[in-house]
């Protein structure tokens, strides 16, 4: 889509903290985040919803992938996970620690995503 933010993300336009990124997903820092390590896990083809993305067995294993990372991370096993999609028209899933247990300073990106990326 033209005018999606994510699809911008993607394409290089907007720029982002990107902690995962393969030929058919990226993961990147939410800029408001929840909690140190707040991700955002897309596809990086346009979707409409999660539900529409052909290979979602492959998208959830990114997310495992992202959401054990943060637990080293951020010295935490609570790890919350949230599917929405009604912020953006782009499917979406955030992972981020539980904000009363996880460790680090929620505004410092560029080492919450140094953090995640030593442990993917």
């Amino acid at each position: 889509m033209e005018n999606c933010i994510f699809c911008k993300i993607v394409k290089e336009e907007i720029p982002s903290n990107k902690i995962y990124e393969d030929e058919n997903f990226l993961a990147f820092l939410d800029i408001k985040p929840e909690s140190p390590g707040h991700a955002l896990v897309i596809p990086k083809k346009h979707y409409r919803w999660v539900w529409e993305v052909p290979n979602v067995g492959e998208y959830f294993e990114v997310v495992k992938k992202i959401a054990l990372a943060q637990q080293k991370a951020f010295g935490t096993e609570q790890i919350l996970s949230k599917i929405v999609g009604e912020e953006v028209p782009h499917a979406h899933i955030w992972i981020f620690p539980f904000p009363p247990t996880a460790t680090g300073d929620k505004k410092n990106f560029a080492d919450n995503a140094k953090k995640i990326k030593s442990h993917l």
